[in-house]
């Protein structure tokens, strides 16, 4: 077998070869989604049953939109269409607006904070920016949700902060005004005009639907009822739609996402196709039985099953006395792994809340280890890498002296690339891993490779924000985590308040809250080492009731006596790290 359908397993197979739908892939973590999805539409193309150009993939991040993007292009498919809901939805506002109202269509609010503050002095309410978030996060769901905002104070008469529910209505209608008085919208706006639009304008519709034949939807189980209104207008009365997600990773439910759209789609899509993908190139058996327990009985569950039959150590769970001795702990680990060879980029710290990364920074900086907090500035936007890009383009249009990569050092040299880092931590330090992370680009090259080229490839890859990596320990909170993977995974904090979350109070919170164990479970491919403290005083804490749902087959109790404060003793099983099947 050759071209697009190559090495893909029996399961996978059926899902790519499956072209017309409607189709549901339910595609368990670590089993090659990604993958799926574009060597199915690489197949469509292949065989003449797409044209690219009527083809739309929808994603959620802008970042694996430019992922599947690159991935097209490798198979050799150019032309489709992948983007956000946001993004495609903004295309064709902008493209139609000018033909139905004649003018320019409203631009887009960059701080709906800002706005609710000028809105708020103008009904004479003066909340805190705190409160003023959380009114921007309410007016969100109400929006993802098709709520009016009657129906807003219906469901939610609890008001927001010290702003009783009335007051929460009338800085919403105040805000909707002052934001239609200065002709601009917010980003929902954006899907619900798109929606109006369709809805209300036969010729929008016929474009829309000639535009685009067959639509693919990543992530299926965290669309909210905005966007699934939305595709259900981008089709129509046609069928081929494919769906891919998985429910036990639906950990979006707070912002109006509804995994009930993957789970009933079968029954709600006649004579769909449903393919299961439980075969799981990422993890190791012992880490996908923890997983496993963790998520049996529920809802859409998946049973995963190693593809790698690497010998691993079975998960630990360590307690602590408090926070700072846990960080410890892990700095301690995580240094003794670098001691050993492991790539530190092959490792990360997970945990709930942000406000859980400054004792590990901490920590891990006292024992010389480098980190980067997930989710800050975007690569190609670090003033240091805007920096280097220039220079590499301004040496690519003079000839060179030497080769390819001694030039390219060169130029790095140039804008404060060493030899040796600087020492962890620090802005200095951040600076200096992302300059090496573009010499490591350079050295990746194909043979044959010149600046000029090199350049434009880095431009493209700024353009679908396909991000080097740089060789630092990974901080990220589990929502961050989702879609990432890494050989070694520290879970920490696995205590009742902060997994699950103080204020999850619900049985649909709490489970939402498993989720985000699950995700975080579900990065680590070779090992897992899980954690949490007791704390002190009124900061007392009990281990998460997660542990108790996990075997103790699954997860090893490993010994973490007290000691005395600022030691570093060595917590948590590693193994060296290897490669795994990109699968």
């Amino acid at each position: 077998m050759t071209g697009p359908l190559e090495g893909l397993d029996d399961h996978q197979l059926e899902a790519a070869r499956a072209l017309r739908g409607p189709v549901c892939v339910l595609a368990g973590a670590g089993t090659g989604k990604t993958r799926v999805i574009t060597r199915r539409i690489a197949h469509g193309v292949d065989t003449g049953a797409y044209s690219p150009q009527r083809v739309m993939a929808v994603t959620f991040t802008a970042k694996a939109a430019g992922e599947m993007r690159g991935r097209l292009r490798a198979l050799g498919v150019s032309g489709v269409s992948a983007r956000t809901f946001h993004a495609a939805a903004l295309a064709q506002v902008n493209y139609f607006w000018p033909t139905l109202a004649g003018d320019q269509a409203p631009s887009i609010i960059d701080n709906k904070v800002r706005m609710l503050a000028h809105a708020a002095d103008g009904v004479g309410l003066a909340p805190d920016t705190a409160t003023l978030r959380d009114v921007a996060a309410a007016i969100e769901w109400r929006k993802v949700t098709l709520r009016s905002i009657d129906q807003y104070a219906a469901d939610r008469p609890e008001g927001v902060g010290r702003l009783g529910v009335d007051q929460v209505v009338a800085l919403q209608r105040a805000y909707e005004k002052l934001k239609d008085e200065r002709r601009q919208m917010d980003f929902e706006d954006v899907l619900l005009t798109c929606a109006g639009m369709i809805e209300a304008e036969p010729r929008v519709a016929a474009a829309v639907r000639e535009q685009y034949r067959h639509f693919t939807v990543d992530e299926y189980q965290d669309v909210s009822p905005l966007q699934n209104r939305v595709l259900e207008l981008w089709l129509g009365d046609r069928r081929d739609l494919c769906v891919v997600g998985d429910a036990s990773q639906t950990v979006y439910s707070f912002t109006g996402a509804d995994a009930r759209y993957l789970l009933e789609f079968e029954r709600t899509h006649e004579d769909a196709r449903v393919v299961r993908l439980e075969r799981n190139y990422r993890s190791t058996a012992p880490v996908l039985a923890v997983a496993n327990d963790l998520m049996r009985g529920r809802a859409g569950a998946l049973e995963l099953v190693a593809a790698s039959s690497l010998d691993t150590p079975v998960p630990t769970v360590r307690a602590f006395d408090d926070d700072e001795e846990e960080a410890a702990a892990v700095a301690g680990s995580v240094a003794d792994s670098l001691a050993r060879g492991i790539d530190p980029h092959d490792i990360a710290v997970l945990y709930r809340s942000h406000a859980q990364s400054a004792a590990l920074l901490t920590a891990l900086s006292a024992v010389g280890v480098a980190a980067s907090v997930l989710g800050g500035r975007k690569f190609f936007d670090l003033p240091e890498v805007r920096q280097a890009l220039m220079a590499l383009r301004a040496a690519s249009v003079a000839p060179m002296e030497t080769g390819f990569l001694a030039t390219v050092r060169d130029v790095l040299r140039g804008v404060g690339l060493t030899d040796d880092p600087p020492e962890a931590g620090g802005a200095l330090r951040e600076a200096w891993e992302a300059r090496a992370a573009l010499l490591r680009l350079a050295e990746e090259a194909p043979a044959g490779t010149d600046l000029r080229a090199f350049t434009d490839d880095l431009q493209a890859r700024a353009r679908d924000q396909h991000e080097p990596t740089t060789r630092t320990v990974t901080l990220a909170t589990l929502h961050a985590a989702k879609g990432l993977e890494w050989d070694h995974v520290y879970l920490v904090g696995v205590s009742e308040g902060l997994l699950p979350i103080s204020y999850a109070k619900t049985f649909e919170a709490v489970d939402e809250e498993r989720r985000l164990a699950y995700v975080g479970v579900t990065r680590a491919a070779r090992t897992l080492s899980v954690s949490w403290s007791r704390g002190r005083g009124r900061a007392e804490r009990s281990p998460s009731r997660f542990l108790r749902e996990i075997g103790s087959g699954s997860l090893r109790s490993a010994d973490a006596s007290p000691r005395p404060a600022g030691t570093n003793r060595r917590a948590g099983a590693t193994t060296s790290s290897s490669p795994r099947s990109a699968r």
